[in-house]
């Protein structure tokens, strides 16, 4: 199978999605909205809210299981498996699994902190699995997903998560001790960029401008800043360099941010968030594994 070929073979399997979350629906929109799969072939259960189910059953066209046997049928019958719990619930899933799955299916796991080693021995044999951190702009085609495979996954398996995760946006390919530092980047990412909108959009408003003027120009600035980069290829420094004139009114905001230590701040929450996925794998591994 080469990539070319990818999108035909997917949408000839049986996709499920154990947990039915944001980033599970983040996902599976993505999937539908590009055309690489059908709905009737994406099946998704989760421990026990059946709302939920109902909701995305309604909204996209998926299977849902709600009792046990029909979720270990959907769970058997599937060629991907996407792991998507909350953390919390990680050990109890793949527990239940463990005597479900079979060698030839691929297993996609959206856990952040949670090693491919943990969930083999989780599993309790070695298996087909890919890592992944992806982000729930993922919904509208522009996620940022860092992918990391485990030694049983085959050439044709890699190029069918990538196509998975590319029809979602961009990906990047890291060694698996790098994905906790992909979580702090772009993971959470959003969150800090929609963080920074929120005060923008409040000092407009304390200033003056109405909320829908102040979030218009917000929403307009953060999109061409970020198109800039994308499109010009330059680095945000040399960006923020030629916007930035000296002792002009950019200058005395950046001056202004710096006394603030922004920069640092976000350094830190970057690394803080990475250092948290950690935790919860190490959480997860020492609940299920001791």
């Amino acid at each position: 199978m080469n990539t070319s070929s990818t999108p035909t073979a997917l949408g000839s399997m049986q996709l499920c999605f154990y947990g039915a979350g944001s980033m599970a629906e983040a996902i599976v929109r993505g999937l539908i909205g590009q055309g690489l799969t059908a709905p009737t072939n994406i099946g998704m259960l989760n421990r026990q809210n059946a709302e939920r189910l109902t909701e995305l059953s309604e909204r996209y066209g998926v299977v849902t299981a709600g009792t046990d046997a029909a979720k270990q049928d959907m769970i058997r019958n599937a060629d991907v498996i996407f792991l998507a719990p909350k953390p919390k619930d990680a050990a109890g899933v793949l527990e239940q699994l463990r005597d479900v799955l079979s060698p030839n299916q691929l297993i996609v796991s959206v856990i952040a902190g949670l090693s491919i080693r943990t969930i083999e021995q989780l599993l309790g044999r070695p298996m087909a699995i890919v890592r992944t951190m992806p982000n729930t702009s993922s919904t509208i085609g522009l996620g940022a997903t860092g992918i990391s495979y485990s030694e049983s996954v085959t050439a044709e398996q890699r190029a069918l998560s990538e196509a998975m995760f590319q029809a979602v946006g961009l990906t990047t390919v890291v060694e698996e001790p790098l994905l906790d530092v992909v979580t702090g980047v772009s993971g959470s990412g959003p969150a800090y960029i929609y963080y920074m909108m929120e005060s923008m959009i409040a000092a407009g408003v304390k200033l003056g401008l109405t909320v829908d003027a102040a979030r218009d120009l917000t929403v307009q600035t953060v999109l061409g800043a970020a198109e800039m980069v994308r499109t010009t290829g330059e680095q945000p420094a040399d960006l923020r360099r030629k916007v930035t004139s000296p002792n002009g009114t950019t200058q005395a905001a950046i001056e202004t941010l710096d006394a603030h230590e922004f920069s640092t701040g976000i350094e830190r929450a970057v690394a803080r968030a990475a250092e948290r996925a950690g935790e919860l794998g190490a959480d997860i591994e020492r609940s299920a594994l001791k």
